[in-house]
């Protein structure tokens, strides 16, 4: 594989990373580890998060230290995420409109494959990876079902918050949006990002300000612990992320019934007694059979289809990683 075909490669994967992050739910990290970049992405974070990269710029130039930040990896990736995230907003909002029960299966298959081809990297499976792969996925299960906490505007929460959010963010099967929602900062954060484009309030700047330093610094230390566990003990750092999949499916099954939700205001309101919402933020699973009686077409069918097409999806990218290995 020549130069340019390997950066145009790793922007679709960019690009594959920033549509799933539009959707709530779904983690780029998932698609870093099924397209063969998530240690690679790890390593590059560590290094331009931490000392490596400022110590290289002094010690050999400009050079060295684009080399040890993996720049022409870097921005190929962003450029690729930055497309995928614009292609999300306008069309994948839009298959989550109109199509979401399809969407979700697609994803729900996905997120099978995806869980089988990181536990396949496990080299050798023993009490400890099988009690590493139980705790992921019950961690995982229990964050999907935690009822959601009540937001503040204090500079520390705020901190905390980007803190959490950006180091779910990297993690295979958890939202970092998600986060935010059950943190109860989601209706905090988003609305004031637009009020601080918009306004350019200090007051709003400033929470902003330290979201953002929250998210730098639970960015660096978060990729140096992973990247470290995955040097010394990558078969349980494996099985951990494996379990982190398998308990995230709960979250994404494709026929769910809303009961929870975010009114414009951000107070809690039961959906099923009929009252408006702006965010749903709980919602059981349902058989397609009570999905049917409780609330409408189940789309079986096309849900079957859509769930095999993410199952396929997922062994094209693991041979198209194999190839370009070779």
């Amino acid at each position: 594989m020549n130069k340019w075909s390997g950066q145009l490669a790793l922007a679709l994967k960019g690009m594959a990373m920033g549509i799933a992050e539009v959707i709530p739910g779904v983690s780029g990290g998932t698609i870093a580890f099924i397209t063969g970049i998530y240690e690679t992405l790890l390593e590059t974070i560590k290094n331009i998060l931490g000392p490596e990269v400022w110590v290289t710029l002094r010690r050999d130039g400009l050079g060295a230290a684009w080399e040890k930040a993996n720049g022409t990896f870097l921005v190929s990736l962003l450029a690729g995420m930055a497309a995928g995230v614009v292609f999300g907003v306008f069309f994948i909002t839009h298959l989550l409109e109109h199509y979401p029960i399809q969407l979700w299966a697609f994803f729900f298959g996905l997120i099978i494959a995806s869980a089988v081809y990181i536990g396949r990297q496990v080299a050798r499976w023993t009490i400890i990876e099988v009690m590493a792969l139980v705790a992921g996925t019950l961690l995982a299960y229990l964050i999907t079902i935690a009822a959601p906490a009540e937001g503040s505007t204090a500079l520390f929460a705020v901190f905390i918050a980007g803190v959490i959010a950006i180091s779910a963010l990297i993690l295979p099967g958890i939202s970092g949006s998600f986060i935010l929602l059950l943190m109860g900062m989601y209706t905090i954060i988003i609305p004031t990002v637009k009020e601080a484009l918009k306004t350019l309030d200090p007051d709003k700047l400033l929470i902003l300000g330290v979201f953002g330093v929250g998210c730098l610094i639970g960015l660096g230390t978060f990729s140096r612990v992973l990247s470290w566990t995955f040097k010394h003990y990558h078969n349980p750092t494996l099985a951990t992320l494996t379990g982190f999949m398998l308990g995230s499916l709960n979250k994404i099954w494709p026929w769910r019934k809303p009961v929870l939700g975010l009114n414009e205001a951000g107070e809690l309101v039961d959906i099923e007694k009929g009252m408006i919402v702006d965010k749903v933020i709980k919602e059981v699973n349902l058989t397609p059979g009570q999905f049917v009686a409780d609330v409408g077409d189940a789309h079986l069918l096309a849900a079957l289809l859509a769930m095999a097409l993410g199952l396929a999806l997922v062994f094209v990218l693991e041979r198209m990683d194999q190839r370009e290995q070779v």
